[in-house]
């Protein structure tokens, strides 16, 4: 039996690593993920949070926005969400942790005390651990009544879309920081 149970995770590893099926990532711009990858990240989003809404997918959004514009490899990015008080929960920091695969488990990703900012809804810092780059993620508190009203689409697909659909410029804007002093290597 553990013969088999290893062969067959050999063959998933292979049949992965030859970027084959749904387990190979598109890197393209998020927005335009193919409906397999794009079912797979709504499943995650159900999964992690509890149920999947349009700020999971902002989240995701944002997370998948800094993996590529950083050149990110798993467990590379540490990630600082600040949520604001107008904020109904940081439910977008679930769709963050998916996409950059940070995790307080692994001490890479925390919801800060402190607030996002003045008019905003809320706000990501995401740094690239071996280089020391950083992003800042701004959203602004306006998109909230949008976001909002994505929710009331019946199904996740359909808030995906919606969520996809938005222009990047009304979701957020994003700065690069200073460099930050890159992480040691464990």
């Amino acid at each position: 039996m553990m013969v088999l149970a290893r062969g067959l995770v050999v063959s998933v590893l292979a049949f992965a690593a030859a970027g084959v099926g749904p387990l190979a990532a598109h890197d393209g711009p998020i927005e335009t993920t193919p409906p397999d990858e794009r079912d797979l990240w709504i499943s995650l989003g159900a999964r992690v949070h509890g149920g999947f809404g349009s700020l999971i997918a902002a989240g995701i959004r944002i997370g998948d926005d800094a993996r590529q514009k950083l050149g990110a490899a798993p467990r590379e990015l540490d990630v600082t969400y600040h949520t604001s008080p107008g904020a109904p929960c940081p439910c977008m920091v679930d769709g963050v942790m998916i996409a950059t695969r940070a995790s307080p488990g692994q001490a890479s990703l925390r919801v800060a005390d402190t607030p996002a900012g003045d008019g905003l809804f809320g706000r990501v810092i995401i740094r690239h651990k071996p280089s020391g780059r950083t992003l800042d993620y701004a959203v602004p508190a306006a998109i909230w009544p949008r976001l909002r009203d994505i929710n009331k689409e019946p199904t996740g697909i359909a808030r995906w879309d919606a969520v996809m659909a938005i222009p990047a410029a009304e979701m957020m804007t994003v700065r690069e920081l200073p460099p930050a002093s890159p992480a040691s290597t464990p």
